[in-house]
């Protein structure tokens, strides 16, 4: 466990996008040995849960920081078709382990923060389960999100607590329903996405309609 821990701190205490890349790159091996296998990661299964209350399961969907695939493997499981998934992510090696799961119609290096490849109201939905959190992708990445996902369309997210009380999203969340870019539509209670091995850390998940 020792190991595991040190290897998701590492990543954790990355200063910038590069570093951050490279130290996904180098943990995309034995991301998910670590994390669903040691740390029993269960925010993709929790995200897509809310995400189903609200999204059709024919919706065309992105996975913002897709990872390796395991928030697609979870809408998968949840009655969506891989057929109508695109996956974005800024590392390199861990989009080669999504894709080899063969879930994905589309997978692309990209960064949230920063602007997306995509025209406006392509998507009918977009997910991102633990992107939100020290050090990965700020607060201002969720107009994009709006931007690209259609009106009437849904955006779900996880969120860490105290990302989100200090990190400006609940800034830019309110922003957003001032401007009447979305609408809220949940949040959950609080919960342990890291039982196992980070029990004190603590998410929130999020569902807004883009207006």
């Amino acid at each position: 466990m020792q190991d595991s821990q040190k290897r998701v701190r590492w990543v954790y205490e990355s200063t910038s996008n590069a570093e951050l890349e490279a130290r996904y790159d180098q943990w995309a091996d034995m991301y998910e040995q670590d994390l669903a296998s040691k740390f029993a990661w269960n925010a993709p299964e929790r995200t897509v849960a809310v995400f189903s209350k609200w999204v059709q399961q024919n919706a065309s969907i992105l996975d913002a920081g897709a990872g390796t695939g395991l928030v697609g493997e979870a809408l998968i499981k949840a009655g969506y078709r891989g057929g109508s998934l695109t996956a974005i992510d800024l590392s390199r090696g861990m989009l080669a382990q999504a894709r080899r799961k063969g879930i994905y119609r589309h997978a692309h290096q990209m960064a949230l923060g920063e602007p997306l490849d995509f025209p406006d109201d392509i998507f009918d939905a977009a997910i991102c389960v633990g992107v939100f959190t020290q050090g990965h992708a700020p607060a201002h990445a969720l107009r994009e999100l709006v931007r690209i996902t259609r009106p009437g369309g849904h955006i779900v997210f996880s969120l860490k607590v105290d990302t989100y009380e200090t990190g400006g999203f609940c800034a830019q969340q309110e922003a957003l329903v001032a401007q009447k870019a979305w609408l809220l539509e949940e949040s959950t209670e609080r919960f342990q996405p890291l039982p196992k091995g980070e029990p004190e850390v603590w998410h929130q998940i999020w569902a807004y309609r883009v207006t």
